[in-house]
């Protein structure tokens, strides 16, 4: 049997007397892919946060690897493996594409004090890790963030949480504003994700592109879990569209 790499018990997350979080259990195990669905509202969004360390959980548990672990902080969630890339992902425009990538873990060379960036590494890693993601025109490295479409953005992050071989990968509607060949990029990421041995949490509105890649599909509905083992190959679109919106009997 397959260990679970993160098992999240009985969360519940409350902002004053909104109940976002309703007593929530999900579980994710090695090389898993997970999709996430639900309506706006349903609780996807603050549960990632929850489990990304972007928000505190008001009671709950949550394990890595069976051990019991604290997310205070995005750092803490990084620390444990886990790699959140929004749909609006945190980039600094003015920076290069190859700056975004190794921010805040640039490889350095040279010995003693005098250490100095490697320009050259970073260029070179990044222009393989962009067509890895589906970037097929040849975007400078040293290009501003600020230049980029919004797909190519998207890109960049996808691109940095492949490279720094995060345990769990979560991906919140990673595929909205892009095009079909960057949205196909997005959707063979996450399978190689899954064939070198990575988990990943997909989060999408467009459920056909939820059901090309993930093995398990969990829906959310007003902050609780209303189903969390469908499998995609044996049901349809509409039967899962049905228990989103509560109509399924």
């Amino acid at each position: 049997m397959t260990q679970d790499l993160v098992r999240m018990v009985d969360i519940k997350k409350s902002y004053g007397r909104v109940q976002a979080l309703n007593g929530v259990n999900l579980t994710v195990k090695k090389g898993e892919i997970v999709g996430l669905l639900g309506d706006n509202g349903a609780g996807k969004s603050t549960m990632i946060k929850v489990l990304s360390g972007a928000v505190s959980l008001t009671s709950g548990d949550i394990f890595i690897n069976g051990n019991k672990v604290t997310m205070k902080s995005t750092t803490d969630a990084i620390n444990n493996g886990i790699e959140t890339i929004y749909q609006d992902s945190a980039l600094v425009t003015q920076l290069s594409i190859a700056r975004n990538l190794f921010l805040g873990r640039e490889p350095v060379k040279g010995s003693g004090p005098i250490k100095r960036l490697d320009h050259e590494k970073m260029e070179r890693v990044t222009q393989e890790l962009m067509r890895q993601v589906g970037i097929t025109k040849n975007i400078p490295a040293t290009t501003p963030i600020s230049a980029l479409s919004g797909g190519e953005r998207q890109a960049v992050a996808i691109a940095r949480a492949m490279h720094f071989d995060s345990d769990l990968i979560i991906l919140d509607e990673p595929t909205n504003n892009l095009g079909v060949a960057e949205t196909q990029g997005v959707l063979n990421f996450v399978r190689q994700a899954r064939d070198s041995g990575h988990s990943c949490i997909f989060i999408a509105h467009n459920i056909h592109h939820v059901f090309q890649v993930v093995d398990r599909i969990v829906v959310m509905r007003l902050g609780e879990v209303v189903a969390d083992d469908i499998d995609p190959k044996t049901t349809t679109v509409e039967k899962v569209e049905a228990i989103i919106t509560g109509m399924s009997h």
